[in-house]
């Protein structure tokens, strides 16, 4: 009885904490890509569905403008928030929201100076840029020699670059030298966290290490069975690091002692693609390929189940549905909602697709490819989407590179969308 009752006592003290801090952040039209927190506590999340959110409570003011999924975010220490994202943009938000450049490839990540002047941007074309926030033309850094998966800044003069080559680079921003190499990982490091004194990254092949700084000299392994590392997440006040994989976990460490402190599954399935603290550590903000950012207690996190269900529709058994319904949701539904009326999906609806002309479904922001197309959608012009992919049918347009090479799926998708999308 003695050790129900100090069970029932520990939940009793957590239950108060997790009803008060544990929070659900709906609202996007995709997957959660990337979260960042203002020194104010804002939250700011990017999606799949090319928007950004920010959340005063559980209500969102959204931030459109990028042309595809928003993959990374940064506040300045001033409260200016930068995103990056698979339209090889960086963008600036603020009263006069502008892009403040453009890479040939997708934008990873994002660092703002100390000082609040110049963000610091990398991408999967292997560069490296530094942009004034005050608008003159962006700098490249010497070329790190593969793409950039992780930049951050320590003080006004160094960046650290990790890439998908697996280095851990160091940049003098006083220089026009290479950077340095402090590691030579063997597979690529996605993520950094810079505490004092010291630098943790996380690999494709699940590697989570942290290294001095001055000596090179590995400080702690905190690798687990679990790959790739997806997230991290460094809070200072709480002394605290946090780090997501791509099996649902959040690691909890304390990076005084360099213990694990909690691993908790955060979703019931699929990944943990993106992390953040609140401004005092209390609380681990946490995305996937939900709709919706999760917010929970770092200090309740013991009690809850997976918040993150991760059931998407194109993750579904084949064996489950037809071939056409097979291949729209494989091909088609992250992007695209059968239903009429608004929706918040990367992509217009479908519904009523056939007979409707290109780039008019009322409220959707087309791209100037598709805005005034002479394209009607019907059997032959789906097919030859299809057959040809948007980037040679449609060139210039928003859609993601989709083929379908076999023309019996295509027949079948054309079936199934038929039926599907029907107009009342």
């Amino acid at each position: 009885m003695g050790r129900l009752a100090v069970i029932l006592s520990l939940m009793l003290c957590a239950a108060p904490v997790a009803a008060q801090e544990f929070a659900t952040l709906k609202g996007h039209g995709g997957p959660i890509m990337g979260i960042a927190v203002a020194p104010s506590g804002q939250v700011a999340t990017g999606s799949f569905d090319n928007s950004v959110g920010l959340w005063d409570g559980g209500m969102p003011r959204w931030l459109e403008g990028h042309a595809a999924a928003v993959t990374a975010l940064t506040w300045g220490p001033e409260g200016t928030l930068v995103s990056g994202g698979d339209d090889f943009a960086v963008r600036v938000w603020g009263e006069a929201p502008r892009v403040l450049g453009q890479h040939q490839g997708k934008v990873a990540a994002l660092a703002v100076s100390p000082n609040g002047r110049t963000v610091a941007s990398g991408s999967w074309d292997g560069s490296i840029v530094l942009w004034s926030l005050d608008g003159d033309e962006g700098t490249a850094l010497p070329a790190p020699g593969a793409g950039v998966n992780a930049v951050a800044y320590d003080g006004a003069d160094t960046l650290y670059a990790a890439t998908m080559a697996g280095a851990l680079l160091r940049y003098d921003l006083g220089t026009d030298d290479a950077p340095v190499a402090l590691v030579q990982h063997g597979f690529g490091i996605n993520r950094l966290a810079l505490g004092p004194g010291w630098i943790a990254y996380g690999a494709v092949d699940g590697g989570t290490r942290v290294i001095d700084l001055q000596t090179g000299a590995p400080i702690a392994d905190l690798t687990l069975d679990r790959r790739p590392i997806l997230a991290m997440s460094y809070n200072a006040p709480s002394h605290q690091l946090a780090v997501g994989d791509g099996e649902g976990y959040i690691m909890i460490v304390d990076t005084e002692s360099w213990q694990i402190t909690r691993d908790f599954r955060a979703t019931r399935q699929g990944p943990v693609w993106a992390l953040a603290f609140s401004p005092d550590g209390t609380v681990i903000h946490a995305g996937g390929l939900d709709d919706a950012a999760y917010s929970w207690p770092v200090e309740a996190l013991d009690v809850f189940e997976p918040g993150i269900d991760g059931a998407r529709s194109f993750l579904r058994a084949a064996e489950t549905m037809p071939n056409g319904e097979r291949q729209f949701m494989r091909k088609c539904s992250i992007c695209h909602a059968l239903t009429a009326g608004p929706s918040r999906k990367a992509g217009p609806t479908l519904h009523g697709v056939f007979g409707r002309r290109a780039g008019t479904v009322p409220g959707y922001s087309y791209s100037d490819t598709l805005d005034g197309s002479d394209i009607t959608w019907n059997e032959a012009t789906i097919d030859a989407l299809f057959d040809q992919g948007p980037d040679h049918y449609i060139p210039g347009s928003k859609m993601p590179m989709q083929v379908i090479a076999g023309g019996s799926d295509r027949a079948d998708l054309i079936d199934y969308l038929k039926q599907a999308t029907k107009g009342e």
